[in-house]
């Protein structure tokens, strides 16, 4: 694999109740600012195709995604299509991701891509890393 994966910006999760998410077939749905800032980030890269969502074992409760520019799909990569913006999951991160939803958040402070996840059983204070 000959792709060079710079990272994009910060991500954090938020574990929720099974109930506030549709469940849909999509690994991952993208909200409409998560659409437009993966548009506006992908704007000024030409030789990317997408971005994609990867897990590592890090934090202080175990799991924490990764999100990083991409030239290509992984031969393993599920890939999600939507409003025409392209989001390749690595094949470890696929199962934690199912029924998540991808939100991009900015507030005074901040402005991180938020993965509102109803598989987590606990995130740590911080919300960067958690465990299912």
């Amino acid at each position: 694999m000959a792709s060079s994966a710079s990272s994009v910006v910060r991500a954090t999760v938020r574990a929720v109740s099974k109930r506030k998410i549709q469940a849909t077939r999509a690994a991952l749905t993208l909200t409409p600012s998560a659409v437009q800032k993966i548009k506006e980030l992908l704007k000024d890269k030409p030789e990317h195709v997408g971005v994609k969502v990867g897990v590592r074992t890090r934090g202080c409760n175990g799991l924490s995604y990764t999100l990083e520019y991409t030239k290509s799909k992984g031969d393993s990569d599920e890939e999600v299509v939507q409003d025409g913006v392209r989001v390749f999951i690595e094949k470890k991160a696929q199962l934690t991701l199912l029924g998540t939803e991808m939100d991009y958040v900015e507030d005074k402070l901040s402005s991180e891509f938020v993965f509102n996840n109803p598989n987590i059983k606990g995130t740590c204070g911080c919300g960067e890393s958690f465990n299912i």
